[in-house]
């Protein structure tokens, strides 16, 4: 017997008793369809990680900044090192460290700062002092303009960049490149500002693309005003302190070794102290997440085993009970000519049927769930715009190859016992 003639007979037999069928592949539907779903919602919640972190330059970065505090034995103490991080720091790094793509300098002012526009807009946010690489490390696109540049750096240029929000909020629909702001920094004491200690002009020379806020680091650098460092530094910092800087590696896997690298050169050039900062890698976060992805993969793993097993129970009995309905049929099948090696295949190609039919089931309503599950997840977890479920074909031949073994396995002893049963018995069979 062909294997197409055993796929028309198993597919007459389950029309022919639908409801059982129905409910004797529910627990492979059940199983795939779980996973499936878990698995588009786990994979989705990793994605928006990894989006996140490119929002931040990618997560093939670490962190030096300058610690407050430090470890002395089983206790914190205040960091009363006189060492901090240089422009030069962050150029022998650049320099000297082959596993460095680039580093990321910043010199922020955070929210004591106030940008008026040249028709008397005003507004408070906050500026980042950052050098030429700044866009092209983090792999952010210009809307208008340019980026500054490193003649800007360093001749220490009143030129600055907006953040897409910023220009939006001060000029709208105007053209932004050449217009004036001014960038006032006050102190501000319990909430009441007492004096201004510092006002600047700058000429905006270009403006950002839309990049969004940043879960992990609640930044929307959309909001922020972008200055030559040094500018930064002369004109409102007062000194040359870096305080924090990032460094990009090529690839991921270079992270380790361009992390040693980085440190092998501020200890050169720090005296061979390295105790006055400390290093922060963007993977942990995604290393964190990993963790919990393979814990619930583990989890879901065992419940669709179980469950799978369960189906694969039902279809054994659904098989044996179909041989024992079906001995006349056997006998008459034998008594025309029929191998047992014919009837074997019969019943086994049934079995693989009805589990191929569960498994094609269970990945249908598991994209259906996952896809529900998802636009569910957005309305809990608010602070996401949107939350992709990701389908993964990996997952969903997976479940297919299963499905397949289990109506083998399971299906393997009816089959035998039918392709077994002597001619003149089962005619006998009323």
């Amino acid at each position: 017997m062909h294997i197409v003639e055993g796929i028309s007979i198993g597919i007459s037999a389950i029309r022919s008793n639908k409801l059982r069928s129905l409910l004797t592949i529910l627990g492979i539907v059940i199983g795939v369809a779980a996973v499936l779903a878990m698995i588009a919602i786990g994979d989705g919640a990793k994605q928006i990680v990894l989006d996140d972190a490119q929002k931040m330059g990618g997560i093939n970065q670490f962190a030096l900044y300058r610690s407050d505090w430090t470890r002395l034995g089983n206790r914190w103490v205040p960091n009363r090192s006189k060492e901090y991080f240089t422009y030069e720091d962050v150029m022998a790094i650049e320099a000297e460290c082959p596993s460095v793509k680039g580093t990321i300098p910043r010199v922020p002012q955070w929210g004591n700062v106030r940008v008026q526009a040249s028709d008397g807009a005003e507004s408070r946010t906050s500026f980042i002092g950052v050098n030429e690489a700044f866009a092209e490390v983090m792999g952010w696109e210009l809307q208008e303009g340019r980026f500054l540049t490193g003649k800007d750096v360093n001749n220490k240029t009143k030129v600055c960049v907006l953040g897409h929000d910023i220009a939006l909020q001060f000029f709208r629909d105007k053209p932004v490149v050449g217009q004036e702001i001014k960038i006032a920094i006050s102190r501000d004491q319990w909430g009441k500002e007492k004096q201004r200690r510092k006002i600047e002009r700058f000429r905006v020379v270009g403006t950002m693309a839309f990049r969004g806020r940043s879960l992990g680091f609640g930044w929307n650098l959309d909001e922020f005003v972008y200055l030559p460092l040094t500018t930064a530094q002369q004109r409102f910092i007062g000194d040359d302190e870096i305080r924090a800087f990032s460094v990009l590696a090529h690839t991921v896997e270079d992270v380790p070794k361009a992390m040693e690298e980085t440190k092998a050169v501020i200890r050169k050039r720090h005296s061979n102290r390295d105790d006055f900062f400390s290093m922060w890698d963007m993977r942990q976060g995604v290393a964190e997440l990993e963790k919990i992805r393979k814990i619930i993969k583990i989890a879901l793993g065992s419940i669709a085993g179980f469950s799978l097993l369960v189906g694969g129970i039902g279809i054994m009995n659904m098989m044996l009970v179909a041989v024992n309905e079906r001995t006349r049929e056997i006998g008459l099948r034998k008594a025309v000519g029929a191998k047992s090696s014919d009837i074997l295949l019969q019943f086994l190609t049934e079995s693989v049927l009805m589990c191929a039919i569960g498994g094609a089931i269970g990945i249908g309503l598991g994209i259906l769930a996952g896809e529900g599950m998802a636009m569910l997840a957005v309305k809990i977890v608010k602070i996401v715009p949107e939350w992709p479920a990701v389908i993964s074909w990996q997952w969903m031949l997976i479940s297919v190859s299963v499905s397949a073994i289990i109506g083998i396995s399971f299906g393997l002893y009816p089959a035998i016992k039918a392709s077994t049963l002597p001619p003149i018995e089962a005619l006998r069979k009323d």
